[in-house]
């Protein structure tokens, strides 16, 4: 199968859909299939690069931080990918990528299919002074964008919820994310020791690990209040990564006294992140921003425990008591970390590890979009070309068979 991937950011970007994305290129080519990649550069240049074609586009911050925008239709690049012919386009956006997708996808009559990474009414902050209003625009906007596609896919039953919520009509499979699971290893503790001593953490201190964008949505502030609050004696807080969000951030761990027991890391590169997680001792969270929260599997991949802001996407990935928890109040959080740190600490390490295992490998993420892509090009034949199915050679694929919630 040729399989286009339109996506706003790309490497080197790093956040939780570039990860997606290159986790999936990556495996997809491992099953045989022929992927490119059709992005955004950061300036005003388009050009190519290996299977990525970057298309040039001014800045758009003003809407969100780190945004991007591209009105480009047509162009050498954009013709070269239409003469490679793809069989399906899988939109990772609903912005300029997914225009210039919906283009691709027009002139060739093929179908696209579609992921919802992102819940905006946790970001109408950015673009509306009354939330309300902006939940409208919202639903609004996701209905107009998703009905120019065959199908969606949903990486949570949340989201899932969430779409048919905004009366959305398309197919919606439910697949998770998935994440290149580290190797159960034994750590070199000389090398984690030194990464601790790096970033002036005393060995003896346990870890209070955040992992993501430094951004209003993620609500760390509630992180460091409960921080302050905390007997902490024996404790520091690690925030690893980057965003609009980090003086503000800075500021407030000044004024809650806390300064000298955080640090920030800023941006870290992604073959170095599993070592920072590594020298976590629990991850937390206050985010109700996820559709999935692929840094908390990560985390869980890296044998960390998680105790987070009770989220339902979260439902499918924490169970409570076991391999993390999820808090409602500042009391439950106390109490969930006194538990995970204490007598039964290494078992929840194990349980971290184990919960993931099976559900939330990046092959078997790659095997069900696949199969997806599969049903998605058959629905579009039968509905738009009236091809017999027994004509195709997707019927021999071997992939599992996904069901799909048709919203009616």
């Amino acid at each position: 199968m040729k399989i286009l991937i339109t996506t706003e950011l790309y490497l080197p970007t790093i956040n939780g859909v570039v990860t997606s994305v290159v986790n999936l290129k990556t495996e997809l080519i491992k099953l045989g299939h022929d992927v490119k990649i059709l992005t955004l550069s950061n300036d005003s240049h388009s050009f190519k690069k290996d299977e990525v074609i970057y298309i040039s586009s001014i800045g758009a911050g003003k809407i969100y931080p780190g945004a991007r925008l591209s009105l480009i239709k047509e162009n050498k690049y954009i013709q070269e990918l239409m003469n490679w012919h793809p069989d399906i386009i899988h939109t990772q956006s609903e912005f300029s990528t997914f225009f210039m997708a919906k283009h691709i996808a027009n002139k060739l009559n093929i179908p696209i299919i579609h992921t919802y990474h992102t819940v905006y009414e946790n970001y109408t902050h950015y673009f509306s002074p009354v939330k309300s209003w902006g939940k409208v625009i919202v639903a609004q906007f996701t209905r107009r964008i998703l009905k120019q596609t065959e199908g969606v896919i949903a990486p949570s039953h949340k989201v899932q919820t969430l779409l048919y919520n905004y009366d959305v009509k398309q197919k919606i499979f439910v697949i998770p994310t998935g994440i290149n699971i580290p190797k159960l290893i034994n750590d070199n503790n000389d090398k984690l020791i030194n990464l601790k001593h790096s970033l002036s953490i005393p060995n003896d201190k346990k870890v209070l690990l955040f992992v993501g964008r430094l951004a209003k949505e993620k609500n760390l502030e509630e992180i460091f209040n409960f921080y302050s609050k905390l007997d902490r004696t024996n404790l520091m807080l690690l925030i690893v990564g980057d965003g609009p969000n980090r003086v503000p951030l800075e500021s407030l761990a000044v004024n809650l006294s806390i300064d000298k027991e955080v640090r920030f890391t800023g941006m870290i590169a992604r073959e170095l992140i599993n070592d920072y997680y590594r020298i976590g001792d629990v991850f937390i969270s206050a985010s109700n921003s996820e559709t999935q929260g692929l840094t908390y599997i990560e985390a869980l991949s890296n044998s960390i425990p998680i105790i987070c802001r009770k989220d339902d996407c979260l439902d499918e990935v924490i169970v409570d008591g076991m391999n993390g928890w999820q808090y409602e109040n500042f009391q439950q959080f106390q109490n969930q970390l006194d538990i995970t740190l204490g007598e039964q600490n290494k078992a929840y390490k194990q349980n971290a590890f184990n919960s993931v295992m099976l559900r939330y490998s990046s092959s078997v993420f790659a095997k069900q979009i696949e199969a997806a892509y599969i049903q998605t090009i058959e629905y579009y034949l039968e509905k738009h070309h009236n091809v017999d199915l027994t004509t195709l050679g997707t019927n021999n694929i071997k992939v599992p068979i996904l069901t799909f919630s048709l919203n009616k």
